[in-house]
């Protein structure tokens, strides 16, 4: 009786303690030994094609160049096993524990691995094509080189992996975790890694035509030289990644977050940038002949530039409002600021973040960044509602755009979208003649209707979150003078109000042009100078 039909006939008697059983080239093709402990075996150049080893423990076995296609290993485990060049082509390898194994050149196409455990395996070089590893356990393994073209890893957890060369073209791996993973010079064409985790990961050099990284973190993340031509980075988080060198030619990045990121040499041209910020990046060297700024990404904004425009596309500063108050807060004014911007935020989602606060011994400033130029003027009209000078730096906002319409202000070519566009131009269609080679724009009316529409939801908040009496009584905060300041992403400043006794110590006061009368308020109107405020706006990006 040979060394198989001994086997077979003990396990068939119940026996299934064959730990360091020696069965190196024989022909086990079909067998069953599930549930068998066959831990340190050596099944070297073996034909398992075809059997069954379910739960079986076959750790730290040798299984080097055997054949186990099609068998089923399920809830097996290997954890240490010795799988180099063997064929496990279509096994089912669900929930098993190959922790610490190594499969070195193995063939494993349209393996199944589901929800097992690969922490620390070593695949170089093995081929996994259209893999199934749906919420497998990948922490630490080694899959350079490795062919996983078409695999499906959605939930996967890679991170610290190192996929160095690995070809993942036109894989699943969305909400995988590839976290401080190695990626250099892999191959992500057309990969679906939505919602995927790339914090910090290595992919320098990567080919990453047409992925889908919609939602994805790719926060601290290299990418210098990668390949992004096409891809979709929409909604994607690049904040702090080195692209430089990268190309990024005709990549949708709309409501992409990339402030600190470094495009040092990097490829935008085409690319799709609605409303991405562009403040806080490295451009020196930046190749970008023109933009789509369509909010649907479908060229009908297209902005064409010289190299001259482009390097002046991109800003390095944070578009921001500052409200100076010319007092030092205290805890009673604190918590009613508190709960008046609280009620405010549910009106305008432009103030849902509460203001960082400087203060200081004399004074305390409010600062209210915000991601484009567009919100300035909304988040200055309603973030000064508090406070005693509310109403002047209110009328000073219309007043300053009507001062605009009069004086027939002329304006580069503006793009659809862009912030002048948004308060002056209720009909595109309405343009008085050319001037200095410019459009100029007149119908400004439409400016004072969009903050009609501002002041009425601000009187609304005012009238049904009034500043808490007893809270008043305790402070006189909201009273002292105040001076509002935008900061544009040009990182030009305008002055909306300067209130006449702010800073009465400061030897220099603010340059303001004669005093403007409303005709609804007797008041004086202390408005910036009309070259100050036109700078200003020139200098605002979409």
């Amino acid at each position: 009786m040979n060394v198989v039909e001994t086997l077979l006939k003990r396990y068939a008697a119940g026996e299934r303690e064959f730990a360091g059983i020696d069965l190196c080239e024989t022909n086990l093709s079909g067998i069953n030994l599930s549930g068998a402990n066959l831990s340190r075996a050596t099944f070297s150049v073996t034909n398992l094609s075809g059997a069954n080893l379910c739960g079986a423990n076959l750790s730290g076995a040798k299984l080097n160049v055997a054949r186990l296609s099609g068998a089923n290993l399920s809830r097996a485990n290997l954890s240490g096993a010795i799988l180099n060049v063997a064929n496990l082509v279509r096994a089912d390898l669900r929930g098993a524990d190959l922790t610490n194994a190594a499969a070195i050149r193995s063939e494993m196409v349209r393996v199944d691995m589901r929800e097992a455990d690969l922490s620390g395996i070593n695949l170089n070089g093995a081929d996994m094509r259209e893999a199934q590893l749906r919420d497998v356990i990948l922490v630490g393994a080694n899959l350079n080189e490795v062919k996983l073209r078409g695999a499906r890893m959605t939930e996967a957890n890679l991170g610290e992996a190192s996929l160095n060369g690995v070809d993942l073209s036109q894989a699943d791996l969305s909400g995988a975790n590839l976290q401080n993973a190695e990626l250099r010079q892999a191959n992500l064409s057309r990969a679906n890694l939505s919602g995927a985790n790339l914090m910090g990961a290595n992919l320098r050099w990567a080919e990453m035509s047409g992925a889908y990284l919609r939602w994805a973190d790719l926060s601290n993340a290299k990418l210098s030289g990668a390949n992004l031509i096409g891809a979709d980075l929409s909604d994607t988080n690049l904040l702090n990644a080195t692209l430089i060198h990268a190309d990024l030619t005709q990549a949708r990045l709309i409501r992409a977050d990339w402030i600190g990121a470094d495009l040092t040499g990097a490829t935008l041209t085409g690319a799709k940038l609605h409303n991405a910020p562009r403040f806080g990046l490295k451009t020196d060297g930046l190749t970008c002949n023109w933009l789509d700024f369509s909010p649907d990404g479908d060229r009908s904004q297209i902005q064409k530039f010289t190299e001259e425009e482009s390097s002046k596309l991109f800003n390095a500063t944070l578009p921001a409002v500052r409200i100076l108050v010319d007092a030092p807060i205290d805890p009673a004014a604190n918590l009613a600021l508190a709960a008046v911007y609280y009620q405010l935020s549910r009106q305008f989602p432009s103030l849902a973040k509460l203001p960082s606060l400087e203060v200081g011994r004399r004074r305390t400033e409010l600062f209210f960044a915000t991601d484009n130029d567009r919100q300035l003027f909304t988040i200055a009209y309603a973030a000064i509602a508090p406070f005693g000078d509310a109403d002047a730096t209110q009328r000073n906002i219309e007043a300053l755009l009507e001062l605009l319409h009069t004086q027939g202000f002329p304006t580069p070519q503006l793009e659809d979208g862009s912030l002048l566009k948004q308060f002056a131009l209720a009909n595109a269609q309405t343009k008085s003649p050319k001037r200095d080679g410019f459009p100029s724009l007149k119908d400004w009316k439409s400016a004072e209707k969009s903050l009609r529409s501002v002041e009425k939801d601000v009187k609304s908040t005012e009238q049904h979150t009034p500043l808490p009496a007893d809270l008043l009584q305790q402070t006189q905060f909201f009273k002292a003078p105040t001076q509002t300041v935008l900061t544009n992403s040009n990182g030009q400043t305008l002055t909306l109000y300067y209130h006449p006794t702010f800073g009465k110590r400061l030897k220099k006061a603010i340059r303001f042009e004669k005093p403007v009368r409303n005709s609804q308020n007797s008041s004086p109107l202390l408005l910036p100078s009309t070259a100050d405020t036109i700078e200003f706006f020139q200098g605002c990006q979409d």
